[in-house]
């Protein structure tokens, strides 16, 4: 089962500047992966869930920054907000429900 990562805003322009950040793509390479400068969702899946942490980290690290909000999936139908209060909580979960 993949594991999902769910980036949401309501301000056009944002989750393209933050993945550019995150993943230093250049502007034609998020283009490339189908992201439009004005996407209000984006997701992305992981079959190793332990690689959403650093997406995660990011994320609260930047979270003054940027105006979106990120949903985790790590079982069917079920997510998780994350937020700067439950990051260090959610990190540490997944490396000890999926320790490989």
């Amino acid at each position: 089962m993949n594991t999902t990562v769910k980036l949401y805003s309501k301000k056009e322009n944002e989750i393209f500047r933050f993945l550019k950040s995150f993943y230093s793509f250049s502007q034609e390479q998020l283009k490339n992966e189908h992201i439009e400068p004005n996407t209000l969702e984006w997701e992305t899946y992981f079959e190793n869930p332990i690689e959403m942490a650093n997406i995660i980290g990011v994320y609260t690290e930047n979270s003054d920054d940027f105006q979106i909000r990120m949903w985790i999936c790590l079982d069917p139908d079920m997510y998780i907000q994350v937020t700067d209060d439950n990051a260090d909580d959610i990190i540490r979960y997944l490396y000890e429900r999926f320790p490989y």
